[in-house]
């Protein structure tokens, strides 16, 4: 057996502080009524001793002896009321007694307390109080006796009824106790919810305001972590921009110089190769864009602030933009719009999600194929779909189509990998979301292709129709 087998130990401190908290109240409220327990039984005791030992010596010091008074067993055994025997001076004959049942107790042999079990009328343990004899040959001897059930119950009654405040103020004291640790643990929490809302991009560093002494050792070196990160992430993005930047004057005087020897290429075999070429050289400029866009957008600091953007208007420049694009695959492109939203954002950032939305549809759809742009209501807020006829996106590659780089096995030649991931980081940037999914598991249905939707912020400004 393991010791997790063994013993249970919770991993949560704030389950481990209540486990122990409310361990030592139980127990010490245990132990309490323990003692009060004891202590009463004690003094209870002592009492109804002292009480037989004067009744006894009443009795036994009255010339002539008195009768004692009789009882019945309710009052013997349930009320704990002192059985009074008076016996022959040798201690043979039962002369009187309050309760003649009780007769089963002898006297007992040595004057004092002592304790006598009977066994009739019903089983039961005694406290016994046998007087001395008297200076008289003929004197009675004086025994009175008590129920020891009664002395126990009494005890236990006295106990309970001093320990009353206790049992009820234990369970306020345990919820109080349940606030404290609550309360303490709630910056515990805090700081789990800033960890949890650091944007992967742009960490900043966690406040010590309402951190405890006792973690902000903790707290501390995960800001150094965190200030680590963000220097790779600068030096990254200084590598990624520095980069591009030297690489735009000679791709750009590449790309001229092949202008400027197209005219001077035979036909053939050799045009063929130069089209292969002129092809590389675009992909290589259109990447180093796309570069030097994301490393724009990973930059720290807050969005720019934006003017309010007519969605309407915007989305059909980005059509016209690429009508020139969509005019050499052949692809038939079309808007519609039914409503009206304006958001507030830089136009340029609203026109890169878009852009590359459709730029991404006009390349994978086949030649001939139809992407279309809506904009329309679901569910009451304002969407934008951008729907292709294209292959769609496999089911165990749609997850990380957004990751940079990522390239969804058998996808055509041209692309970069960075669209995706350009346009989610500039809508997140202004609270736009992008869904993607498979046109055959859409509502709009019709066939494969995929769909991909831009979830516009939350009432921008009021829908009005188109």
């Amino acid at each position: 057996m393991t010791s997790a087998g063994r013993w249970w130990r919770p991993r949560s401190l704030r389950t481990q502080l209540l486990f122990w908290l409310v361990t030592l109240h139980l127990a010490a409220a245990a132990l309490t009524a323990w003692f009060t327990f004891v202590a009463y039984g004690d003094l209870v005791h002592n009492a109804l001793d002292e009480q037989m030992r004067l009744v006894a010596d009443s009795y036994a010091g009255s010339d002539p002896p008195r009768t004692p008074r009789p009882l019945d067993g309710n009052a013997a055994l349930v009320r704990g009321a002192f059985v009074v025997q008076l016996w022959s001076a040798d201690g043979r004959t039962l002369r009187a007694s309050s309760w003649p049942p009780l007769a089963v107790v002898p006297l007992q042999p040595q004057p004092g307390f002592g304790d006598a079990r009977a066994d009739a009328p019903a089983p039961s343990r005694w406290r016994v109080f046998t007087a001395e004899a008297g200076p008289r040959a003929d004197q009675p001897r004086v025994q009175v006796l008590q129920n020891e059930d009664y002395r126990r119950r009494r005890a236990l009654r006295r106990a309970l009824l001093e320990g009353l405040p206790i049992a009820l103020l234990l369970p306020l004291a345990l919820l109080i106790l349940w606030l404290i640790v609550s309360a303490a643990s709630r910056s515990l929490r805090a700081v789990a919810r800033d960890v949890a809302s650091q944007d992967e991009r742009r960490p900043t560093e966690l406040s010590l305001a309402r951190v405890p002494d006792e973690i902000a050792p903790l707290v501390q070196a995960f800001n150094q972590l965190l200030s680590r990160v963000r220097s790779a992430f600068a030096t990254q993005r200084r590598f990624v921009q520095d980069a591009a930047h030297e690489l735009r004057t000679p791709m750009a005087a590449i790309g001229l110089q092949i202008e400027n020897l197209r005219a001077h290429v035979p036909a053939g075999e050799a045009t063929e190769r130069f089209n292969q070429l002129e092809a590389g050289v675009t992909r290589a400029q259109h990447l180093i864009e796309q570069l030097l866009s994301l490393s724009r957008q990973d930059a720290p600091g807050r969005p720019m602030p934006g003017e309010p953007v007519d969605i309407e208007t915007l989305l059909r420049e980005s059509v016209s933009q690429l009508m020139v694009l969509a005019d050499a695959r052949r692809v038939d492109i079309g808007f519609e719009g039914s409503i009206a939203p304006v958001v507030r954002a830089p136009a340029a950032e609203l026109r890169s999600v878009f852009d590359n939305l459709i730029d991404n549809a006009l390349r994978y759809v086949p030649e001939g194929g139809v992407v279309d742009v809506r904009l329309h209501e679901a569910d009451g807020h304002a969407v934008v779909d951008v729907l292709d006829n294209g292959p769609g996106i496999p089911a165990p590659a749609i997850g990380r189509v957004f990751d940079r780089f990522f390239r969804v096995p058998g996808a055509p030649v041209g692309g970069s990998g960075l669209g995706l991931a350009i346009a989610r980081t500039a809508a997140e940037r202004h609270g736009l979301r992008i869904e993607l999914r498979n046109r055959d598991e859409a509502e709009e249905g019709g066939g494969p292709g995929l769909l991909a939707r831009v979830h516009l912020p939350a009432a921008p400004v009021p829908l009005t129709p188109g």
